[in-house]
């Protein structure tokens, strides 16, 4: 599925390896765009069009389309055993 947007939209993706093998791709500010690949390369094909079709739905039901994460990232943190 191909999108008619007009302009460039970007999204944070986490992707989680898993225990059996692949990732998981997640895209936090679309609750419930979700998706799996047996190879990172794959995720990425696979969110991508994850994006696209969550973005199609809501177009079709006559919702805003998100603006994207342009200001915000994903980071780490790490805690220390004195924090738990």
């Amino acid at each position: 599925m191909k999108l008619d947007i007009k302009k460039r939209l970007t999204f944070n993706v986490i992707f989680r390896t898993e225990p059996e093998g692949g990732f998981t791709a997640l895209v936090p500010s679309l609750p419930g765009c979700i998706t799996y690949g047996k190879t990172l390369k794959i995720a990425k094909e696979m969110v991508l069009d994850a994006i696209e079709c969550y973005i199609g739905s809501m177009v079709k039901a006559g919702e805003k389309i998100p603006k994207g994460d342009t200001e915000t990232f994903i980071s780490t943190v790490d805690l220390s055993p004195v924090h738990a």
